[in-house]
């Protein structure tokens, strides 16, 4: 009998693994005259310069509301360093980190029309902290086709949409960029939510659209750069945009035909193959279902070690001075010392990003949108934590507690596992986050691979805001032996591995 092939999303997952037998032989020499440059420019177009707003003190209407939105795109995406580097151009840092800080992501700003930003297209100028206003046409009912009438879009002025230029992050990861474009973008969306926050703004997370309608409506070429998530701005001072939890995601098609693909290639054609072309939303439409959340942890070992995560939240100040200033000073760790955690720093950071609902009093939004958080398993190998045993626990947020999977101490492990980098044998807890790969495409299709990935960034943005404003280091790692890292730590082999952060006392 012929052999059955996997779905086109499997296939990629498993073609892009590194493995310590293969990985030498995947390596390539990087050619620095062709790096891409990691920002956009529009030769015309009208400019809306952000800068005078960011810091003053303003009391007037007008002013107050460029500041709003002055102040939400900066703690976003805004450069937060330059740094001189031996080839002569600066690398600059982003308020979201990025893998190699390459930088895929592109911001626009689709306008309804408001008094004080006129209807159209824009995109957000990271270098001058600018918008540019390359079209100015009425598109926001192209919009509402492309997302197929999602309702956050119906009250709504404002959108947000994340974009990814792919060869940014392939010129060095080659096709395994893709993974690491939607962790970025993940990053970039925990950002976009809490900088919302701070500016009196509620983003809508939309993650089923037509590909082709909205690269279309923003005039991008697809080969090179795609659409990835649309986020209408619900505006907290106006009473009729405090709109309703709605669904963010929709199922694809699950392809398991398909051509050799060759090396280089791969990226684009998995893309294409995880785009919607028509509504999916079937008899319920964008109604959001409360069922639908999990509401038992899934796993629960016999006879295991179990510890509680229970604790007081984290503080972040009048009007949340604390959490800008964190999103802007975050940087990732390089060095560890090997030094030890303590059992309630880690706990602060589960707490944080796990427990939103426990930040509802401090002015943070307690049900922030993700695409499918059932979906999202997390197991933590702890090499130092003080009042922890080592080895490896499972993560259980519904009844907040720990729960022992391995007993050792995983140090030499993980500095294999993670590619050799000290990172990983210096940290003192090292958390994973993994998805049933199989499971999910049932339910989303190859789509879903977008999903996991955001979701899984998502979670580590908040890791990384909650370790810096605790004065810890912390560091994604996206490049990793996948499979051994189940056989090591014992994390079931259903459980893809999605990604890593790493989380010690910095040098």
């Amino acid at each position: 009998m012929p052999e059955l092939k996997v779905s086109i999303a499997q296939h990629y997952h498993e073609r892009t693994k590194y493995d310590p037998q293969t990985l030498a032989g995947k390596n390539h020499q990087l050619d620095w005259e062709k790096q891409p440059v990691p920002f956009k420019e529009y030769k015309i177009g009208t400019s809306f310069d952000l800068k005078p707003y960011f810091k003053a003190e303003v009391s007037d209407p007008e002013a107050k509301w460029w500041q709003r939105l002055s102040r939400l795109l900066f703690c976003s995406y805004g450069l937060t360093a330059k740094i001189p580097t031996m080839a002569g151009s600066p690398l600059y840092l982003r308020a979201a980190p990025s893998a190699g800080g390459l930088y895929p992501a592109e911001v626009y700003l689709v306008s309804r029309g408001t008094g004080l930003l006129p209807a159209g297209l824009y995109n957000y100028q990271t270098q001058s902290h600018s918008l540019v206003h390359f079209w100015d046409n009425h598109v926001w009912s192209a919009l509402q086709a492309a997302c197929f009438w999602h309702p956050s879009l119906e009250s709504t002025h404002l959108a947000i949409i994340t974009t990814a230029i792919f060869e940014r992050s392939a010129w060095r990861y080659q096709d395994r960029a893709y993974r690491r474009i939607y962790l970025d973008t993940g990053h970039l969306l925990g950002n976009i939510e809490l900088a919302s926050a701070l500016s009196d703004y509620r983003p809508h997370l939309i993650g089923g659209f037509n590909d082709e309608a909205l690269n279309q409506l923003l005039y991008l070429d697809p080969d090179q750069e795609g659409a990835i998530s649309v986020l209408p701005l619900a505006d907290l001072l106006d009473i009729q945009q405090n709109l309703p939890a709605a669904r963010t995601a929709l199922p694809s098609g699950t392809q398991t035909s398909y051509p050799n693909i060759p090396d280089g290639a791969l990226l684009n054609y998995f893309h294409a193959c995880t785009e919607i072309a028509a509504d999916t939303t079937g008899p319920q439409g964008w109604k959001f279902n409360s069922d639908e959340a999990r509401d038992q942890d899934k796993y629960n070992f016999p006879f295991c070690t179990k510890v509680s995560t229970v604790t007081p939240s984290l503080v972040w100040g009048h009007n949340l001075e604390g959490l800008e200033s964190t999103i802007l000073r975050r940087r990732s760790t390089r060095t560890y010392t090997g030094s030890e955690l303590t059992l309630e720093e880690l706990k602060a950071l589960l707490d944080f990003t796990y427990q939103p609902q426990h930040y509802i009093d401090q002015g943070l939004e307690g049900h922030p949108d993700y695409f499918d958080l059932n979906l999202i398993e997390t197991f933590i190998a702890v090499s130092g934590v003080e009042g922890l045993e080592e080895g490896c626990y499972y993560y259980a947020p519904k009844i907040q507690e720990l729960r022992q999977v391995r007993f050792k101490n995983f140090r030499r492990e993980l500095h294999f596992l993670c590619l050799g980098q000290n990172l990983g044998r210096d940290a003192g807890a090292v958390v994973f986050h993994t998805a049933d790969l199989k499971n999910a495409i049932a339910q989303y299709g190859d789509r879903v691979y977008r999903y996991l990935h955001m979701d899984a960034g998502h979670l580590g943005q908040r890791l990384n805001l909650a370790a810096i404003h605790l004065g810890l280091g912390v560091s994604g790692i996206g490049g990793f032996f996948d499979d051994q890292v189940n056989e090591v730590l014992g994390i079931p082999a259903d459980e893809a591995v999605i990604y890593i952060t790493t989380l010690g006392r910095p040098s």
